[in-house]
C-alpha cells in the first residue's frame, strides 16, 4: 500500500506515467488498477489507463482507467486516497 501511494504521488507530480515507467516502477495502468483495488473497486483485469489532460490540474492528475466490466475516472491528489467515479458506458 505504501509503495502504491508513493507511485501515485509521482504520477500526480509528474502529470504522466512516463517517469514511473522510465524508473522501472511499473506500468501506470497496473499501478492505478492496484490503487482501485486497494480502495475496494473491482479492477482485476485492467485494459487501459489514459490521462485526462483537460481534467487535470497542477498537483491533481485525472486518469480514466478501463477495467474488465467497469470504467473509472480517478482524481489523484497527493497524500490522499484517489477520488474515484465510475463511468457508465
Amino acid at each position: 500500500m505504501r509503495m502504491t501511494a508513493l507511485m501515485l504521488q509521482v504520477l500526480v507530480v509528474t502529470g504522466t506515467g512516463a517517469a514511473l515507467a522510465a524508473a522501472g516502477a511499473g506500468n501506470p495502468m497496473d499501478i492505478l488498477a492496484a490503487q482501485l483495488r486497494d480502495q475496494g473497486y473491482a479492477c482485476d483485469h485492467p485494459h487501459s489507463a489514459e490521462q485526462d489532460a483537460k481534467g487535470s490540474k497542477p498537483d491533481e492528475a485525472v486518469w480514466v482507467v478501463q477495467c474488465e466490466g467497469a470504467k473509472y475516472r480517478m482524481r489523484l491528489v497527493p497524500d490522499m486516497a484517489a477520488k474515484v467515479e465510475r463511468i457508465d458506458r
